[in-house]
Protein backbone atom coordinates (compact mmCIF):
# COMPACT_ATOMS: atom_id res chain seq x y z
CA UNK A 1 0.00 0.00 0.00
CA UNK A 2 1.25 3.35 -0.80
CA UNK A 3 2.19 6.05 1.88
CA UNK A 4 -0.20 8.74 1.60
CA UNK A 5 1.33 12.20 0.37
CA UNK A 6 2.74 14.57 3.06
CA UNK A 7 1.36 18.11 2.91
CA UNK A 8 4.05 20.37 3.44
CA UNK A 9 4.10 22.83 6.54
CA UNK A 10 3.47 26.71 5.59
CA UNK A 11 6.44 28.75 6.71
CA UNK A 12 5.72 31.19 9.58
CA UNK A 13 5.35 34.79 9.08
CA UNK A 14 7.65 37.23 11.67
CA UNK A 15 4.94 39.49 13.45
CA UNK A 16 6.60 42.52 11.94
CA UNK A 17 5.72 41.29 8.10
CA UNK A 18 2.30 40.18 9.54
CA UNK A 19 1.48 43.29 10.98
CA UNK A 20 3.20 45.35 7.58
CA UNK A 21 1.24 43.08 5.25
CA UNK A 22 -2.22 44.02 7.71
CA UNK A 23 -1.45 47.78 8.03
CA UNK A 24 -1.13 47.57 3.55
CA UNK A 25 -4.52 46.26 3.57
CA UNK A 26 -5.94 48.59 5.88
CA UNK A 27 -3.93 51.69 5.60
CA UNK A 28 -5.74 55.09 4.64
CA UNK A 29 -3.90 56.81 1.55
CA UNK A 30 -2.26 59.72 2.31
CA UNK A 31 -3.94 62.41 2.00
CA UNK A 32 -2.86 65.66 -0.33
CA UNK A 33 -2.37 67.98 2.65
CA UNK A 34 0.38 65.33 3.95
CA UNK A 35 2.15 64.83 0.69
CA UNK A 36 2.72 68.61 0.26
CA UNK A 37 3.81 68.94 4.32
CA UNK A 38 6.07 65.98 3.48
CA UNK A 39 7.60 67.77 0.39
CA UNK A 40 7.86 70.25 2.25
CA UNK A 41 9.83 69.21 5.21
CA UNK A 42 12.05 67.58 2.44
CA UNK A 43 12.62 70.83 0.61
CA UNK A 44 13.45 72.71 3.99
CA UNK A 45 15.50 69.83 4.87
CA UNK A 46 17.85 70.28 1.48
CA UNK A 47 17.82 73.57 1.59
CA UNK A 48 19.45 73.70 5.08
CA UNK A 49 22.23 71.19 4.39
CA UNK A 50 22.97 73.28 1.06
CA UNK A 51 23.08 76.66 2.62
CA UNK A 52 24.79 75.38 5.96
CA UNK A 53 27.46 73.03 3.84
CA UNK A 54 27.55 74.28 0.20
CA UNK A 55 26.48 77.94 -0.85
CA UNK A 56 24.43 80.57 0.68
CA UNK A 57 22.08 83.47 -0.63
CA UNK A 58 23.27 87.25 -0.74
CA UNK A 59 21.00 90.26 -1.98
CA UNK A 60 23.16 93.92 -2.83
CA UNK A 61 21.45 95.95 -0.38
CA UNK A 62 23.59 99.01 -1.21
CA UNK A 63 25.45 101.28 -3.96
CA UNK A 64 29.07 100.06 -2.62
CA UNK A 65 30.12 97.96 -5.27
CA UNK A 66 28.76 99.43 -8.08
CA UNK A 67 29.60 99.36 -11.04
CA UNK A 68 30.86 95.47 -10.72
CA UNK A 69 27.43 94.33 -8.25
CA UNK A 70 24.52 96.57 -8.28
CA UNK A 71 21.93 97.31 -5.72
CA UNK A 72 19.40 94.85 -6.21
CA UNK A 73 21.53 91.90 -7.50
CA UNK A 74 21.11 88.41 -5.86
CA UNK A 75 24.05 86.26 -5.68
CA UNK A 76 25.45 82.68 -4.72
CA UNK A 77 28.13 82.97 -2.26
CA UNK A 78 30.29 79.33 -2.76
CA UNK A 79 31.34 78.29 0.96
CA UNK A 80 33.65 75.58 -0.64
CA UNK A 81 36.19 77.97 -1.91
CA UNK A 82 37.49 78.93 1.34
CA UNK A 83 36.32 75.84 3.07
CA UNK A 84 32.35 75.83 5.16
CA UNK A 85 31.94 77.61 8.57
CA UNK A 86 30.61 75.31 10.79
CA UNK A 87 27.54 76.79 12.49
CA UNK A 88 28.50 79.23 15.70
CA UNK A 89 25.52 78.98 17.44
CA UNK A 90 21.87 77.56 17.69
CA UNK A 91 19.08 79.42 15.97
CA UNK A 92 15.69 78.55 14.62
CA UNK A 93 17.00 78.07 10.21
CA UNK A 94 16.61 81.26 8.03
CA UNK A 95 15.92 83.70 10.58
CA UNK A 96 17.97 85.82 13.39
CA UNK A 97 16.55 84.23 16.50
CA UNK A 98 19.36 82.48 18.23
CA UNK A 99 20.72 81.28 21.35
CA UNK A 100 24.42 81.85 22.98
CA UNK A 101 23.58 79.83 26.12
CA UNK A 102 24.51 77.08 23.15
CA UNK A 103 28.02 77.33 22.17
CA UNK A 104 29.08 75.12 19.22
CA UNK A 105 32.47 74.04 18.24
CA UNK A 106 33.34 76.17 15.33
CA UNK A 107 36.06 75.02 13.18
CA UNK A 108 36.32 75.47 9.10
CA UNK A 109 36.12 72.73 6.70
CA UNK A 110 38.92 72.17 4.29
CA UNK A 111 38.73 74.53 0.97
CA UNK A 112 39.80 73.96 -2.61
CA UNK A 113 40.77 77.54 -2.60
CA UNK A 114 42.05 80.83 -0.76
CA UNK A 115 41.39 84.44 -0.05
CA UNK A 116 43.09 85.96 -3.24
CA UNK A 117 43.41 89.57 -3.92
CA UNK A 118 40.33 91.05 -5.96
CA UNK A 119 38.19 88.11 -4.73
CA UNK A 120 34.44 89.73 -3.85
CA UNK A 121 34.12 88.12 -0.45
CA UNK A 122 30.84 88.05 1.60
CA UNK A 123 31.43 88.17 5.20
CA UNK A 124 29.96 88.92 8.67
CA UNK A 125 30.56 92.33 9.55
CA UNK A 126 33.59 93.24 12.29
CA UNK A 127 32.11 96.09 14.03
CA UNK A 128 28.43 95.16 14.69
CA UNK A 129 28.15 95.59 18.57
CA UNK A 130 28.79 92.10 20.41
CA UNK A 131 26.85 89.60 18.53
CA UNK A 132 28.50 86.30 17.52
CA UNK A 133 30.19 86.15 14.96
CA UNK A 134 28.09 84.45 12.85
CA UNK A 135 25.10 86.36 13.64
CA UNK A 136 26.59 89.52 12.68
CA UNK A 137 25.18 91.68 9.79
CA UNK A 138 26.46 90.41 6.36
CA UNK A 139 28.66 92.55 3.89
CA UNK A 140 30.20 92.35 0.70
CA UNK A 141 33.44 94.13 -0.47
CA UNK A 142 36.89 93.19 -2.15
CA UNK A 143 39.68 92.14 -1.09
CA UNK A 144 42.68 94.19 -1.67
CA UNK A 145 45.37 93.54 1.15
CA UNK A 146 46.43 90.00 1.66
CA UNK A 147 47.94 88.61 5.40
CA UNK A 148 51.24 89.54 5.83
CA UNK A 149 51.55 92.70 3.61
CA UNK A 150 51.78 95.90 4.04
CA UNK A 151 48.79 98.24 2.83
CA UNK A 152 48.66 102.08 1.51
CA UNK A 153 46.09 104.76 -0.16
CA UNK A 154 48.47 107.88 -2.02
CA UNK A 155 46.51 110.29 -3.09
CA UNK A 156 43.91 107.39 -3.83
CA UNK A 157 45.62 104.77 -5.71
CA UNK A 158 46.12 102.05 -3.58
CA UNK A 159 49.53 100.65 -2.99
CA UNK A 160 49.84 96.73 -1.48
CA UNK A 161 53.89 96.17 -0.36
CA UNK A 162 54.67 99.47 -2.45
CA UNK A 163 53.75 98.32 -5.79
CA UNK A 164 50.13 100.39 -7.22
CA UNK A 165 47.05 98.12 -7.74
CA UNK A 166 45.21 100.51 -10.16
CA UNK A 167 40.91 100.88 -10.40
CA UNK A 168 39.78 97.75 -12.62
CA UNK A 169 38.12 99.05 -15.51
CA UNK A 170 34.26 99.09 -13.75
CA UNK A 171 35.10 100.29 -10.53
CA UNK A 172 34.35 103.81 -9.81
CA UNK A 173 35.84 106.56 -7.58
CA UNK A 174 35.27 110.49 -7.73
CA UNK A 175 36.85 112.89 -10.21
CA UNK A 176 37.16 116.49 -10.97
CA UNK A 177 35.83 117.75 -14.05
CA UNK A 178 37.41 120.77 -15.46
CA UNK A 179 35.34 122.54 -18.13
CA UNK A 180 37.30 124.39 -21.13
CA UNK A 181 34.69 127.12 -20.50
CA UNK A 182 31.92 127.59 -17.64
CA UNK A 183 29.11 127.99 -20.14
CA UNK A 184 29.42 124.76 -21.20
CA UNK A 185 26.85 122.05 -20.67
CA UNK A 186 28.31 118.31 -20.41
CA UNK A 187 25.82 116.10 -22.85
CA UNK A 188 23.48 114.23 -20.37
CA UNK A 189 23.41 111.33 -23.40
CA UNK A 190 26.97 111.48 -23.43
CA UNK A 191 27.52 110.98 -19.87
CA UNK A 192 23.78 108.33 -19.75
CA UNK A 193 25.99 106.41 -22.12
CA UNK A 194 29.42 106.27 -19.86
CA UNK A 195 27.20 105.26 -16.69
CA UNK A 196 27.93 108.45 -15.65
CA UNK A 197 24.49 109.13 -12.95
CA UNK A 198 26.25 111.24 -10.40
CA UNK A 199 27.75 114.52 -10.93
CA UNK A 200 27.46 118.36 -9.47
CA UNK A 201 29.08 121.27 -9.82
CA UNK A 202 31.38 122.37 -7.26
CA UNK A 203 31.93 126.09 -6.12
CA UNK A 204 34.03 127.13 -9.46
CA UNK A 205 31.74 127.22 -12.42
CA UNK A 206 34.60 125.69 -14.65
CA UNK A 207 34.95 122.52 -12.14
CA UNK A 208 32.17 120.00 -11.82
CA UNK A 209 32.33 116.77 -9.14
CA UNK A 210 31.76 113.23 -11.06
CA UNK A 211 31.77 109.24 -9.99
CA UNK A 212 32.75 107.62 -12.78
CA UNK A 213 34.61 104.56 -14.18
CA UNK A 214 38.27 105.34 -14.36
CA UNK A 215 37.40 104.08 -18.65
CA UNK A 216 34.66 107.02 -18.23
CA UNK A 217 37.35 109.45 -16.79
CA UNK A 218 39.35 108.68 -19.80
CA UNK A 219 36.96 109.15 -22.23
CA UNK A 220 35.80 112.29 -21.02
CA UNK A 221 39.38 114.09 -21.26
CA UNK A 222 39.18 113.49 -24.77
CA UNK A 223 36.27 115.56 -25.24
CA UNK A 224 37.47 119.16 -26.62
CA UNK A 225 35.23 121.21 -23.96
CA UNK A 226 37.59 119.49 -21.47
CA UNK A 227 40.86 120.47 -20.25
CA UNK A 228 41.24 117.85 -17.83
CA UNK A 229 39.58 114.89 -15.62
CA UNK A 230 41.48 114.29 -12.37
CA UNK A 231 40.89 112.30 -8.99
CA UNK A 232 38.98 114.07 -6.44
CA UNK A 233 41.44 113.56 -3.31
CA UNK A 234 40.00 114.58 -0.17
CA UNK A 235 42.55 116.87 2.12
CA UNK A 236 43.41 116.18 5.79
CA UNK A 237 40.51 116.60 8.08
CA UNK A 238 40.03 116.16 11.91
CA UNK A 239 36.03 114.84 11.02
CA UNK A 240 37.60 112.51 8.22
CA UNK A 241 40.33 111.51 10.38
CA UNK A 242 38.12 111.04 13.58
CA UNK A 243 36.52 108.61 11.08
CA UNK A 244 39.52 106.62 10.18
CA UNK A 245 40.47 103.28 11.26
CA UNK A 246 43.21 103.73 14.24
CA UNK A 247 42.28 107.53 14.35
CA UNK A 248 44.89 110.60 15.19
CA UNK A 249 47.35 109.59 12.34
CA UNK A 250 45.76 112.77 9.65
CA UNK A 251 44.72 109.85 7.58
CA UNK A 252 41.74 110.15 4.95
CA UNK A 253 39.86 107.89 2.57
CA UNK A 254 42.28 108.42 -0.16
CA UNK A 255 45.66 109.17 1.37
CA UNK A 256 45.61 106.10 4.14
CA UNK A 257 48.34 103.90 6.01
CA UNK A 258 50.77 102.04 5.53
CA UNK A 259 49.00 99.89 7.75
CA UNK A 260 50.59 95.87 8.35
CA UNK A 261 48.07 93.50 7.77
CA UNK A 262 48.46 90.80 10.74
CA UNK A 263 49.42 86.85 9.26
CA UNK A 264 48.64 83.69 11.17
CA UNK A 265 51.39 82.41 13.01
CA UNK A 266 53.17 85.83 12.77
CA UNK A 267 55.06 87.63 15.83
CA UNK A 268 55.08 91.57 15.64
CA UNK A 269 57.07 93.86 18.34
CA UNK A 270 53.86 95.82 20.68
CA UNK A 271 54.86 99.61 20.52
CA UNK A 272 53.10 102.82 21.19
CA UNK A 273 52.92 103.31 17.62
CA UNK A 274 51.41 99.96 16.15
CA UNK A 275 49.01 99.60 19.35
CA UNK A 276 46.29 101.27 17.80
CA UNK A 277 46.58 98.66 14.66
CA UNK A 278 46.60 95.24 16.78
CA UNK A 279 44.55 96.64 19.60
CA UNK A 280 41.08 95.28 18.22
CA UNK A 281 42.72 92.85 16.84
CA UNK A 282 43.89 91.31 19.69
CA UNK A 283 40.97 91.92 22.07
CA UNK A 284 38.15 91.44 20.29
CA UNK A 285 38.84 89.37 17.40
CA UNK A 286 41.46 86.57 19.38
CA UNK A 287 39.69 87.25 22.92
CA UNK A 288 42.63 88.17 25.03
CA UNK A 289 42.62 90.94 28.08
CA UNK A 290 45.38 93.41 27.00
CA UNK A 291 46.08 97.11 27.61
CA UNK A 292 49.04 99.56 27.22
CA UNK A 293 49.86 100.74 31.11
CA UNK A 294 51.34 104.67 31.13
CA UNK A 295 54.98 103.60 30.97
CA UNK A 296 54.13 101.97 27.72
CA UNK A 297 54.81 98.36 28.55
CA UNK A 298 51.88 96.03 27.98
CA UNK A 299 49.99 93.04 29.11
CA UNK A 300 48.17 90.39 27.46
CA UNK A 301 45.93 88.11 29.82
CA UNK A 302 47.77 89.85 32.82
CA UNK A 303 51.50 89.45 31.87
CA UNK A 304 53.52 91.36 30.89
CA UNK A 305 54.32 91.44 26.98
CA UNK A 306 56.28 93.09 24.17
CA UNK A 307 55.35 90.95 21.18
CA UNK A 308 52.12 89.05 20.05
CA UNK A 309 51.81 86.37 17.65
CA UNK A 310 48.46 86.12 15.68
CA UNK A 311 46.48 83.11 15.43
CA UNK A 312 44.23 84.05 12.38
CA UNK A 313 44.96 85.44 8.97
CA UNK A 314 43.02 89.14 8.21
CA UNK A 315 42.35 90.83 5.44
CA UNK A 316 42.13 94.87 4.16
CA UNK A 317 39.25 95.19 1.98
CA UNK A 318 37.70 97.93 -0.20
CA UNK A 319 33.90 98.56 -1.97
CA UNK A 320 34.58 98.65 -5.74
CA UNK A 321 32.74 102.05 -5.63
CA UNK A 322 35.41 103.83 -3.60
CA UNK A 323 33.68 107.25 -2.44
CA UNK A 324 30.81 105.19 -1.38
CA UNK A 325 31.57 102.73 0.32
CA UNK A 326 32.00 102.03 4.05
CA UNK A 327 34.83 99.71 4.48
CA UNK A 328 38.11 98.64 6.11
CA UNK A 329 39.24 102.07 5.72
CA UNK A 330 37.27 102.75 8.60
CA UNK A 331 36.44 99.42 10.92
CA UNK A 332 39.50 97.73 10.42
CA UNK A 333 40.30 94.22 9.11
CA UNK A 334 38.18 91.49 8.36
CA UNK A 335 39.30 88.07 10.24
CA UNK A 336 39.76 85.25 8.73
CA UNK A 337 36.16 83.49 11.11
CA UNK A 338 34.12 86.17 9.90
CA UNK A 339 34.38 84.97 6.18
CA UNK A 340 31.51 83.13 4.99
CA UNK A 341 32.35 82.76 1.26
CA UNK A 342 33.44 83.95 -2.31
CA UNK A 343 30.99 85.79 -4.69
CA UNK A 344 30.51 83.76 -7.62
CA UNK A 345 27.69 84.15 -9.66
CA UNK A 346 24.38 87.01 -9.99
CA UNK A 347 21.71 84.32 -10.31
CA UNK A 348 18.76 87.39 -10.64
CA UNK A 349 18.99 91.20 -10.85
CA UNK A 350 16.17 93.66 -10.03
CA UNK A 351 15.97 96.82 -10.94
CA UNK A 352 13.37 98.64 -8.65
CA UNK A 353 13.62 102.04 -10.42
CA UNK A 354 12.27 100.67 -13.45
CA UNK A 355 10.48 97.72 -11.54
CA UNK A 356 11.78 94.89 -13.65
CA UNK A 357 14.58 92.43 -13.71
CA UNK A 358 17.45 93.13 -15.51
CA UNK A 359 17.85 89.83 -17.75
CA UNK A 360 20.97 90.82 -19.18
CA UNK A 361 22.73 90.68 -15.40
CA UNK A 362 20.93 87.04 -14.94
CA UNK A 363 23.49 83.81 -14.49
CA UNK A 364 26.33 86.34 -14.69
CA UNK A 365 29.90 85.43 -13.46
CA UNK A 366 31.53 88.08 -10.90
CA UNK A 367 34.90 88.98 -12.02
Amino acid sequence: MSNPTETPRPERKSRRAERANESSKTGRPKSRLREWVDALVFAVVVMLVVRTLFFDLFRIPTPSMEKSLLVGDYLFVSKLHYGTRTPMTFGIPFTGIHTRAVELPNYRLPGFGQVERGDAIVFNWPADGDKPIDRREHYIKRVVGLPGETFEIRDKVVHVDGAAVPLQDDMQQMYYVYKTDPRVVLPGAQLAELGVSEISQTADPSVLRMNATPVAAAEMQTWSYVSAVEPAVSRPDPRLDAMMFAPGRGWTPDTFGPLPIPKKGQTVELTPDTWDFYRTVITRYEGHAAEIAADSTFRIDGVPATTYTFSQDYFFVMGDNRDNSEDSRFWGYVPMDHIVGKAILVYFSWDAARTLPRFGRIFSLIR
